[in-house]
């Protein structure tokens, strides 16, 4: 069995570190693309279900099944699907798969996090004159703001993970790093892969954790 050392990761990171800048600029991209797409379709969404439990509960639902389909899975259901239009493997059904991921935990935080304003905070804003929209962009998105974006950290961690076995379909990402270690049976580029993806989900979770308590209320 190989034995690792430290050294063993410098040297590798030495002398492969622009091959690992560029996978790790891929998955950034794989990711931040598949948030930023997931926030403009499951905010609105979750907002919108506040005005109706019943439609909220399926859709909440479905988002839950979704989530407990293996992501190998549902790369293989995407690639016939896709193959239609030429984009059975590669960019296209990872980012897909990513955005449907992200679905259960922005929706439902966004729906939970705009159920539990205070009615009073509501009832104070509609007194003052405020309309509908007025107290939702200035009263309850902002109150709602902590958990939307526990939502949405919670959606970028995951999708960082998974990013990583989209290479198995061709789509990039630090998951190609992995993936040729393995077929190569080279620990260290398997652990390194695994490092770097690792580090990448923390700096990404501070990031959002520092954009939530800057658009946080105080107090909120």
């Amino acid at each position: 069995m190989e034995v690792l050392t430290i050294t063993d990761f410098l040297n590798y990171f030495t002398n492969n570190s622009e091959q690992i800048f560029d996978y790790t600029l891929e998955h950034i991209q794989l990711v931040g693309l598949a948030i930023i797409i997931s926030i403009l379709i499951g905010v609105p969404l979750g907002i919108y279900l506040t005005t109706n439990d019943e439609l909220a509960s399926t859709v909440l639902q479905i988002t839950s099944i979704i989530m407990t389909i293996p992501s190998i899975a549902l790369f293989g259901i995407m690639i016939p699907i896709l193959s239609i239009i030429g984009q059975g493997i590669g960019f296209l059904p990872a980012l897909i798969a990513l955005i449907l991921y992200s679905q259960l935990p922005i929706i439902r935080n966004t729906y939970t996090g705009i159920k539990d304003v205070d009615p009073n905070i509501r009832d104070a804003a509609q007194g003052i004159g405020m309309t509908t929209v007025q107290r939702l962009w200035k009263v309850e998105i902002p109150n709602a703001m902590p958990l939307i974006m526990a939502g949405v950290r919670t959606a970028t961690i995951l999708n960082i993970g998974i990013g990583a076995i989209a290479a198995y379909i061709g789509a990039g990402g630090l998951g190609s790093l992995i993936n040729q270690g393995i077929s190569r049976s080279n620990n260290t580029m398997v652990l390194v892969g695994a490092i770097v993806v690792s580090i990448l989900a923390i700096i990404a979770d501070l990031v959002l954790k520092y954009i939530q308590k800057k658009f946080t209320p105080k107090g909120g």
